[in-house]
């Protein structure tokens, strides 16, 4: 997953494995591709969702 935002479950070697925030699938990545999430990563799907339902009338 490529720009994903999850919560760091466990660490085995050199790989760490995530979970969606909400819940869901657990993936795993390298050490060296995980990074802090940052206040924009963290409010940037609740923006998306807003700018989706006003612009389709409340509709998902």
């Amino acid at each position: 997953m490529t720009g994903a935002i999850g919560v760091v479950m466990a660490e085995y070697g050199t790989r760490y494995y995530l979970r969606p925030p909400h819940g869901g699938c657990e993936w795993d990545a390298p050490r060296t591709d995980i990074r802090p999430a940052t206040v924009t990563d963290r409010i940037r799907p609740a923006l998306n969702e807003a700018n989706t339902r006003s612009s389709t009338g409340g509709v998902l």
